[in-house]
C-alpha cells in the first residue's frame, strides 16, 4: 500500500500556524523506529497575514514545505530510485534553494521592542540589496563583501539626501551575521559562514557626558516634566538605560539587611540577569514605595516631545552640550572611573558582557584628566 503524505497546519500562539506532515499509513520514525503519523517541519506561517511582506513570507514557506512533502512522498513510494548519497545530495540541494531573505524575516518576527525595530531596518536594506530573494546556496564571502559596500554607500531610508550612517550600517550588518549563525544552527547552511565574514568596524563616536557640577546644577533646575528629570538623575546615579528604568517595578527593588538596596531585573538590551546595588540617594529619589507590580516610573515615555523637554532642561541649567537621556548612563560610567572605581566593577554595574565595551569610557576619563591638568597655569614671565 502506497504511503500518502499530506501537508497540514496547526494553529499555535501569536497568530501563527505550525506546518507538519501527516503520513498514512504510519511510517517508522527514523530515530526511534516507532510508528508515527506526524513530522513537525519547524516551519511557521501567519494565520492572518497583515501585509504584503507576511503574505509573501507565507507563500515562500509553503513552497519549502511542499518541496519537503514531495520529497517524502517520492522516497516512501519509490525508494529504489535513489542511493543514500543521492538522497543526501537532493536534500542539500532542496535546502539550498530556500530564500535567505524570507528566513531573515522569520527571525525579525521573533524580536520585540527596539530590537524588533533594528532587525526590521536590517531586513529592509537586505531586501533592497537582493530584491527580496537570494538562495542559501548563493551565499558566500563575496556576496557579503558586496553587501558591506552597499550598506556603506546607500542612502538612508529616513532621508534620500543622506547616506546611511556607518554605525547604523555596522548595526544592521551585525544582525545579518547573527542570522547567518542561526541559519547554520538550523541546518540551512552546511558551513558556519558567519565565522568567515569580518564585521564592519564602527566609527569612534564622541560621547557627551556631564560633570558632577553639571548634574548638581540640573538637580537645582526645574524641568517641565518632573518624572523625566527624576528618571534622568536616577540613571546618573545607577547607570541604568531608559528602557530598564521604564519597565522597573517595585517588586524588583529589595532591601538586604546590612547590604542596602538592590535592583533585581533582566536587562532590556543584553537580557542579562542582574542583581545591582543602588545607593541610598538613588533609592530615596524614588519616593514612597508602591504596590509590588506597579511601575516605579509610571508614565515615563520616550518620544521626540520628551527629548525636546530634556534639551530645554539642559539649556535652562546653562549647560552647552549635546545631551541625550543615554548621556546620563555615560556620565555615571565616567564619574565612577574618575572617582577611582576599578573598570571591572564599573563594567559589572553597567551590565556589559565584555570589558572592552567599558574601556571606551577610559579615553573620556583620560581627556578629562588632561583638561584638569591644563587648568592650572602660572605666570612664569618674571
Amino acid at each position: 500500500m502506497a504511503t500518502k503524505v499530506t501537508l497540514r497546519q496547526k494553529t499555535i500562539s501569536d497568530g501563527k500556524e505550525s506546518l507538519y506532515l501527516d503520513f498514512y499509513p504510519p511510517i517508522p520514525n527514523p530515530k526511534t523506529g516507532k510508528l508515527t503519523r506526524r513530522e513537525v517541519l519547524k516551519l511557521y506561517i501567519s494565520k492572518k497575514p497583515k501585509n504584503p511582506i507576511e503574505k509573501q513570507s507565507n507563500k515562500e514557506t509553503l513552497q519549502i514545505a511542499e518541496q519537503i512533502r514531495a520529497k517524502w512522498q517520492n522516497e516512501l513510494n519509490k525508494p529504489e530510485i535513489y542511493t543514500e548519497q543521492e538522497k543526501e545530495r537532493l536534500r542539500l540541494k532542496e535546502i539550498g534553494e530556500g530564500n535567505f531573505v524570507a528566513y531573515f524575516k522569520k527571525l525579525v518576527n521573533k524580536r520585540k521592542g527596539s530590537n524588533y525595530d533594528n532587525w526590521t531596518s536590517a531586513y529592509l536594506y537586505l531586501e533592497a540589496f537582493t530584491d527580496g530573494n537570494v538562495k542559501f546556496a548563493d551565499l558566500n564571502q563575496r556576496f557579503f563583501e558586496d553587501l558591506k559596500e552597499y550598506l556603506l554607500t546607500t542612502k538612508s531610508n529616513k532621508s534620500d539626501k543622506v547616506n546611511l550612517s556607518q554605525n547604523s550600517a555596522v548595526s544592521y550588518f551585525g544582525k545579518i551575521k547573527a542570522a547567518l549563525k542561526q541559519a547554520f544552527k538550523d541546518g540551512f547552511l552546511q558551513i558556519d559562514l558567519n565565522t568567515k565574514i569580518q564585521p564592519l568596524k564602527p566609527l569612534e563616536t564622541h560621547r557627551s557626558v556631564l560633570t558632577l557640577e553639571e548634574i548638581n546644577q540640573l538637580i537645582k533646575t526645574d524641568c517641565k516634566n518632573p518624572l523625566l528629570k527624576k528618571a534622568a538623575i536616577f540613571s546618573a546615579l545607577t547607570g541604568l538605560r531608559h528602557s530598564d528604568i521604564k519597565k522597573l517595578i517595585w517588586n524588583e527593588i529589595e532591601y538586604i539587611e546590612g547590604n542596602g538596596h538592590f535592583i533585581k531585573f533582566i536587562q532590556q538590551k543584553s537580557k542579562g540577569a542582574e542583581m545591582m546595588p543602588i545607593s541610598a540617594q538613588a533609592y530615596n529619589l524614588l519616593g514612597e514605595r508602591q504596590e509590588p507590580n506597579k511601575k516605579v516610573f509610571e508614565g515615563l515615555k520616550y518620544s521626540a516631545y520628551e527629548n525636546q523637554l530634556l534639551r530645554d532642561w539642559i539649556i535652562k541649567a546653562g549647560i552647552n552640550k549635546e545631551i541625550k537621556f543615554h548621556s546620563f548612563r555615560h556620565s555615571y560610567a565616567v564619574l565612577q572611573l574618575s572617582l577611582g572605581t576599578d573598570i571591572y566593577t564599573v563594567s559589572k554595574m553597567l551590565g556589559h558582557r565584555e570589558l572592552k565595551t567599558t574601556q571606551i569610557y577610559t579615553k573620556i576619563v583620560d581627556d578629562t584628566k588632561r583638561k584638569a591638568a591644563d587648568t592650572i597655569k602660572f605666570d612664569f614671565n618674571f
